[in-house]
């Protein structure tokens, strides 16, 4: 049974779970040939790139935050188009939008761990921080490749793919016009310049807290008890299209840190000596040295206690991953023999469902290993025992933790490469001490391993919401995959420029540094494993048993141990997002209550782009030395009140205006 779809139209059956023998029709079928590929759409595309693999690397440096580059791209690419009075744009906008979104993913891949060079006093070269992203970039794309068909058209309809919808969502309303682009430029005018005057303003708080009253700093300093929710309009879209659900899963696994472990740890302040807490956790953060007693604030409790626990969850959570999914690495694992042997595999196979093919795969993974294993060589390590350890450690964590990504995105949009890089680095170091490598080589070996790995997986978590794109809207994959290869060298080269430059121009250990929360995050961990130190294993092990025991009783292990890992405020806002997706849906029309979830995912998905769009420009203002920030209200109780009834409106028009929907929309 195929479902037919007005032309321009996502089809009835895109976001559901496909009944039995339905086929899923994209907006632009297999039996056509869409333009996809032109001089113009890989210019823009290669312009994007640059752009904002700039305006991404500064962010992320600035304040630990990486905004994903497919929404905005997506956006501005809609609307060149428009300027130009250009029809049937939609596969140019697909490859625009793909190969830009290459900046996001090689970033975070870069600026969660090489900084950390600069940090522990290492050197780090251009070569260096190019090639680690470069060949980390092509490793995801190339392992992730065998996998899309799982998770893009087997799994369809049981995965959110919440980034995935948001950009689909702005590439088909730009294309179709009408009412639903008009509400979808709206809602991001509205939740843009809600998050723009936020951020550049600070007209009112960005993030509420309980120890914005006196109770609750009470409360945080005598029980360890903190609430902290973000109010940003792009997170609370985020939280609509995730749905109740998934969210509620993730902010157990933060109550579970925040409301038990923390005040559980906290309540024997008085009973135990905070130097010797700080000693047994291995903590050298210079202001805790010097104040042993800061070590029984939430915060920090959260910091050196229940994030090493999380850490150690999403370990477990991803090897329980690689367990259930051996599946499917197996078919893909016989997909490439019989290719590589000559069976033929899938003559028939539609437009909308050609990948590169397997062999081309296999050559390109083997050009990037023998070009890994030279990097290290000459330009890392210099001993060949050590180089093809190291070489070993890359592919299998690589290979095996893509899937984990992967399906990280698929669920909740949000990519937890910086815990697995965490564990990367600590069995990469504890398998290069083992070898002879330690000190000062050792933490530049470990670093740029984990930079290679983390991009890897990076790119992985990424690509797979590029290719879920391609597959709702019909483009091509194997024209996506190729000049994704592009975007990658294009963003390697990019970010590794503005690091360096970033370094020079204001440091990132020091008075007015750079913060890199992430990169210090990686330092701390890997000098007592190369130096020497406490390494804090037995928190490790607690989340990892944890997860365990939370996946015998079948509850969803990584979306559990990603709220242990991102902080309270984060995820908070999730779960106002999924009542907010609940009370859209509640209608005793079933008609009437799938016109409104399709207006609240276009309101939703509005809210995101504006909000990452408007990251950008809060970015490039930041980069040019504009400060609009009204510093005496922005920490005034009077920007805190402003901040709960602007939060509150935003709901409410949120669900007022989702309600609304006809049910001809």
């Amino acid at each position: 049974m195929q479902t037919q779809q007005p032309k321009n139209s996502l089809p009835e059956n895109a976001y559901r779970e496909l009944r039995d023998g339905e086929q899923y029709n994209p907006v632009m079928g297999a039996d056509q040939t869409p333009v996809e590929v032109t001089p113009y759409s890989v210019t823009v595309g290669i312009l994007m790139a640059v752009l904002f693999s700039a305006a991404a690397a500064y962010l992320g440096l600035k304040v630990g935050q990486v905004f994903e580059a497919a929404i905005p791209i997506a956006i501005i690419a809609v609307g060149l188009g428009q300027m130009r009075g250009k029809k049937n744009m939609l596969g140019q906008n697909v490859i625009i939008q793909s190969i830009g979104a290459s900046s996001g993913v090689i970033v975070a891949g870069a600026i969660f761990t090489l900084p950390a060079l600069y940090i522990l006093g290492l050197d780090a070269k251009f070569y260096q921080v190019f090639l680690s992203s470069l060949l980390g970039g092509i490793l995801g794309i190339v392992l992730l490749i065998p996998f899309r068909k799982y998770f893009v058209k087997e799994m369809h309809g049981k995965y959110p793919f919440p980034e995935a919808t948001a950009t689909t969502e702005v590439l088909v309303s730009g294309e179709k016009g009408g009412s639903q682009a008009k509400i979808l430029v709206a809602a991001g005018l509205i939740g843009g310049l809600y998050d723009f005057i936020v951020s550049t303003f600070g007209a009112w708080v960005s993030s509420l807290s309980t120890q914005m009253w006196g109770w609750g700093k009470a409360l945080a300093a005598n029980f360890k008890l903190t609430f902290g929710l973000n109010t940003s309009a792009a997170v609370l879209g985020l939280g609509y299209i995730i749905g109740l659900k998934y969210a509620l899963i993730i902010a157990a696994g933060s109550a579970l840190v925040w409301f038990f472990i923390v005040p559980l740890v906290g309540s024997f302040e008085t009973a135990l000596n905070a130097e010797a807490v700080v000693t047994m956790l291995g903590i050298t953060n210079e202001n805790i040295l010097a104040n042993p007693e800061l070590i029984f604030t939430p915060e920090n409790l959260y910091t050196y206690i229940g994030r090493p626990i999380g850490i150690g969850g999403i370990a477990m959570a991803g090897l329980i991953g690689i367990v259930r999914q051996a599946g499917i690495i197996k078919s893909a694992l016989v997909l490439a023999k019989n290719e590589f042997g000559g069976k033929k595999v899938a003559v028939d196979e539609p437009r909308t469902q050609s990948d590169i093919r397997m062999k081309s795969i296999l050559a390109i993974l083997i050009s990037t290993l023998a070009a890994t294993l030279f990097f290290f060589q000459f330009g890392v390590l210099g001993n060949w025992t050590q180089t093809i350890v190291a070489l070993v450690i890359v592919f299998v964590i690589a290979f095996l933790f893509t899937t984990v990504a992967a399906n990280a995105i698929a669920i909740v949009g949000s990519n937890p490469v910086s815990g697995m890089t965490l564990m990367t680095l600590i069995l990469s170091s504890l398998v290069l001490v083992s070898v002879g490598l330690e000190g000062e080589s050792g933490m530049i070996a470990a670093l740029v391993i984990g930079g290679v790995v983390c991009t890897a997986l990076s790119m992985a978590g990424g690509f797979i919401t590029d290719l879920k794109i391609g597959y709702w809207l019909g483009t091509t994959p194997r024209k996506q995959q190729t000049w994704k290869f592009v975007g990658t060298f294009v963003s390697a080269a990019t970010v590794a420029g503005v690091m360096i430059i970033m370094n020079d121009t204001y440091g990132f250990v020091g008075e007015n540094a750079l913060v890199a929360p992430q990169a210090n995050a990686m330092a701390a961990v890997i000098q007592p494993l190369m130096m020497g130190g406490v390494t804090p294993w037995l928190l490790y092990g607690i989340g990892a048993g944890l997860i365990l025991v939370l996946t015998l009783i079948n509850v969803p292990a990584l979306p559990f141990a990603l709220g242990m890992f991102i902080p309270m405020n984060l995820n908070a806002p999730l779960v106002v997002g999924g009542l907010v997706s609940w009370a859209v849906n509640r209608h005793k029309s079933a008609e009437q209550a799938k016109a409104n979830n399709n207006r609240g995912t276009l309101i939703a998905s509005g809210f995101i782009a504006g909000g990452a769009l408007m990251g950008v420009v809060s970015a490039i203002l930041a980069f040019v030395g504009v400060d609009w920030m009204m510093t005496d209200w922005a920490t005034s109780m009077g920007a805190v009140y402003l901040g709960i009834v602007m939060y509150v409106a935003i709901i409410a028009y949120f669900i007022w205006h989702s309600r609304r929907a006809k049910i001809e929309e």
